[in-house]
């Protein structure tokens, strides 16, 4: 007879290194969906108005599917049941706002510090965060113990993405720069957090499309916001663009959304966020492979950056539920 304990751990582990694959998947989705609002950003001339298009879109798309799948109206009457009862706290249903938050924060500094210095700030924020909410249970998965080898995963993470754009760090990098990283990694420390809440809504609902619903609403209603200042302040867009691919931001969105808020329950936060680091570093590499920007080709650093972040990611992994040395206090 099989060991029911060993059988518990086999699929527990099956489960993390499943959840850690998707996650770097939807991060690859991710690394499109950047350069595809950059580029809409571009064209348009309004940043505030290019991430009102790529949530709006998302959030179009989810309420088509809304209206057509009688399992995404059971699982949004199901979370609306759970907030009513308290299952599901209001402040769960919040998550999009830190997606809005990161959107903002990125028109707001990657002018001034850089698409370099922003994204260093962004997974510092996210990692650090990453360990801070599953020490504290905030996600659906519950308490994960802070360990020497998740703190190491984590600390390789930033490692490899600040190694990735070493070159551009240096370019860039002067004191005022430096001091406006706190809004880049407050803006990371909340998609921890959103993630961790986007996690309960799809736990309570059984439907990842639900969540996905709940943060593209909740975020749209924010960008949108934001966007009529930007309007009264700067005017109108310079018109729209043409290319029909432009406008599929969203529709990435909604796979990225609907895949984490699924996989946190079984891999944690902090893993969730690392993987997604790892997709998006080899998505940018793919595409600078395949579909180079402005004819520029790989970078070596860039390939080291993806070789070490999987590390991180296995590293990390091994110091999970139950396993590795816990981290001094933090864990007592």
């Amino acid at each position: 007879m099989r060991d029911p304990d060993t059988s518990t751990a086999s699929t527990s582990t099956a489960r993390r290194v499943w959840g850690a694959v998707l996650a770097v998947s939807a991060g690859m989705g991710m690394s499109v969906q950047a350069r595809v609002n950059g580029q809409l950003s571009v064209e348009l001339g309004d940043s505030a108005l290019a991430a009102v298009v790529s949530f709006g879109g998302g959030l179009v798309l989810l309420l088509c599917w809304l209206a057509i799948s009688r399992s995404m109206r059971a699982g949004t009457r199901t979370a609306l049941g759970a907030l009513r009862s308290g299952t599901l706290r209001p402040w769960h249903v919040l998550g999009g706002v830190a997606g809005a938050a990161y959107v903002l924060g990125q028109s707001l500094t990657v002018g001034v510090i850089g698409v370099a210095l922003f994204t260093v700030g962004v997974v510092a924020g996210q990692t650090v965060s990453g360990l801070f909410v599953d020490r504290f249970g905030l996600g659906p998965s519950g308490k994960e113990p802070t360990t020497w080898l998740r703190v190491a995963g984590a600390a390789l993470t930033v490692a490899a993405v600040g190694g990735a754009l070493a070159g551009d760090i240096a370019a860039q990098a002067d004191p005022a720069r430096i001091a406006m990283l706190a809004l880049p990694f407050a803006a990371g420390a909340g998609m921890a957090v959103q993630q961790a809440f986007n996690g309960h809504v799809n736990a309570v609902s059984g439907s990842a499309l639900t969540a996905a619903l709940v943060n593209f609403t909740t975020g749209t209603t924010v960008l949108v916001l934001a966007w009529l200042v930007s309007l009264a302040v700067n005017g109108p867009p310079n018109g729209w663009p043409a290319n029909p691919v432009l406008y599929l931001g969203g529709l990435v969105g909604i796979v990225f959304i609907a895949t984490a808020s699924f996989v946190v329950s079984w891999i944690g936060v902090l893993l969730l966020g690392l993987s997604t680091v790892a997709g998006q570093l080899i998505g940018s590499l793919l595409m600078d492979v395949f579909i180079p920007a402005a004819g520029e080709g790989p970078a070596v650093s860039t390939v080291v950056a993806c070789g070490v972040a999987l590390v991180a990611i296995a590293i990390a992994s091994l110091g999970g539920r139950k396993r590795g040395r816990r981290f001094g206090r933090l864990s007592s």
